[in-house]
């Protein structure tokens, strides 16, 4: 690196003002300025830690889908006797299936998931699964 340092004179006034000169006392102090660029250095191996989520990480998820042959009330009690929701939460998952036409109604490990897809199949309803993201 290296350091430079320059005294300046200025122009003297008409006057011969002394304060026209920059003594190098005053000057400020010298700047170091370095320049690079960024290289890749052979030999050097650098360890990254990356968190990302892999597909077998994910959850799977259980899917009812609307269909026209299921009662609604029928639905509100298949989700409670087979997935053993309450009552509130089993009229509100048949809800957002009747509305939306679909409702994520269980998660987990895909063995899990895929006995609760069956169950369903069993009791008539339409399922799925898919991996969660």
């Amino acid at each position: 690196m290296k350091t430079l340092r320059k005294t300046t004179t200025l122009p003297q006034r008409g006057d011969g003002d002394p304060r026209a000169r920059i003594n190098s006392e005053f000057d400020p102090p010298p700047t170091a300025i370095t320049l690079s660029s960024p290289m890749a250095t052979p030999g050097v191996e650098q360890e990254l830690e990356v968190d990302m989520a892999t597909s077998e990480n994910l959850p799977w998820v259980c899917i009812v889908w609307d269909d026209p042959v299921n009662l609604m009330s029928y639905v509100t009690y298949v989700f409670q006797t087979v997935l053993g929701y309450d009552k509130k939460r089993a009229m509100e998952l048949m809800m957002q299936v009747h509305t939306e036409g679909k409702a994520a109604v269980s998660s987990g490990e895909k063995d899990k998931v895929e006995a609760d897809v069956k169950k369903l199949h069993t009791h008539g309803l339409w399922a799925t699964m898919q991996q969660a993201g």
